[in-house]
């Protein structure tokens, strides 16, 4: 067999449709990953209120983790501190209207206006140092877009990003200031086609509406169905509108599902595409409320779903921004961030949870005592009867509805 390759900006979706070389032959030829870690003490200084489920200890707890096992050092791996986005950065996005107010919110100055756009909400409280963890928050995914700019890393990773919800003018869903937006906006600004994959378990309706009638940023969302969980949106009729008809894409899948069913769908849809629209830089939120036993979500995944979800993007071999999202058990969301992050580093193997056991030292928890990865969980026929069925029929919708534009 002939074998052609080009090591940057090669695209192992497309060589599997044309049978030339098989992905894993492509991941044993190609150079180890470089990987950032972002993450800074800065961010553990700021916290939601108490009552509020979004906990900011997550991303701490993950790098706790990592660090206490050493695998936060070594070949191809680095951590780096972000700096907060400037104002200048925020406003690619967000209202200056909307940046004043949710800066004077916390010292008293709350008006009419403040209420509108969201701000004093049970999802979206005032709390000390909310404008400063957003901004921060944005600057550390925002490192991470530049640094895969400037070709110094593969993969960048902040575990405190993700927060998918906020929109120009208006907070939402724990969500004050887009830092995905603003680092897809970024790299479309330097002229990168940008492929936005997000599996948290609720929509990620304020990216979507962003890049819903541009086709530079291609936006596909993993999901919780909008009938069963907030924000409602995200079903399979949502593609874009006018240039941008066609470069969005949901795949809301029905309460209960679990891994297989999960990671079917995602074969199906993902990687075809992805190597469709073959992008310059891919940008990823894996959020952890899809796991099992999550308070607010109704999801049954293990975090084994989300490190073959993760391998998969990995192994298509184009640089890689990745954030967190939701996830509101705590140590099942950081011990997850964790495993993602080995993924990331190209330690698949169940021998990267450093043997059975050590997890649960480690994490200072009795919930699971086998490492980083969850246990499998068993599923019952009638779950498999209900959910299987109804994923496959969501996964026919989305061909249906979007793969023409793309001549899949």
């Amino acid at each position: 067999m002939h074998v052609e390759l080009c090591m940057v900006g090669v695209c192992p979706v497309r060589i599997l449709r044309t049978g030339r070389l098989p992905m894993a032959s492509l991941r044993e030829l190609m150079e180890p990953n470089r990987a950032i870690f972002i993450h800074g003490p800065e961010l553990e200084e700021y916290s939601y209120p108490r009552e509020c489920p979004f906990n900011t200890s997550r991303a701490p707890q993950a790098r706790k983790m990592l660090a206490s096992m050493g695998l936060l050092s070594g070949t191809g791996r680095s951590e780096l501190a972000p700096a907060p986005a400037n104002r200048q950065e925020l406003l690619t996005f967000h209202d200056e209207a909307y940046l004043d107010a949710l800066e004077k919110a916390p010292q008293g100055y709350l008006d009419t206006d403040g209420l509108f756009m969201g701000l004093g909400t049970a999802d979206t409280p005032i709390f000390l140092g909310m404008y400063e963890h957003a901004a921060l928050v944005a600057g550390a995914t925002l490192t991470g877009a530049k640094l895969l700019l400037a070709g110094e890393t593969d993969i960048a990773f902040n575990p405190s990003g993700g927060l998918h919800h906020a929109h120009a003018a208006h907070a939402s869903g724990f969500c004050y200031i887009n830092d995905v937006v603003i680092a897809c906006e970024h790299l479309a600004a330097a002229g990168k086609r940008v492929f936005f994959l997000d599996i948290d378990a609720h929509h990620s309706d304020g990216v979507q509406d962003a890049f819903y009638d541009r086709r530079d940023v291609f936006t596909l969302s993993f999901h919780e169905s909008g009938k069963t969980l907030f924000p409602g949106t995200g079903f399979e009729n949502e593609i874009g509108e006018r240039d941008g008809t066609g470069f969005s894409a949901n795949v809301p899948m029905p309460a209960g599902v679990y891994d297989d069913a999960y990671l079917r769908a995602f074969r199906a849809i993902a990687p075809p595409l992805i190597g469709a629209f073959d992008p310059d830089i891919i940008v990823m939120e894996v959020g952890m409320d899809c796991l099992a036993g999550d308070p607010l979500t109704h999801m049954s995944l293990t975090n084994n779903a989300y490190a073959e979800a993760v391998r998969l993007v990995r192994d298509i071999g184009k640089p890689l921004l990745v954030t967190g999202g939701g996830g509101y058990h705590i140590e099942n969301s950081a011990r997850g961030y964790a495993l993602v992050w080995l993924v990331l580093c190209g330690e698949d193997d169940h021998s990267a949870d450093m043997g059975l056991g050590l997890g649960g030292v480690m994490m200072e928890t009795s919930d699971w005592a086998g490492g980083l990865r969850d246990r499998q969980l068993v599923t019952t026929e009638a779950q498999q009867a209900e959910v299987g069925p109804a994923v496959d029929a969501t996964v026919e919708k989305v061909r249906k509805n979007v793969f023409e534009y793309h001549g899949l």
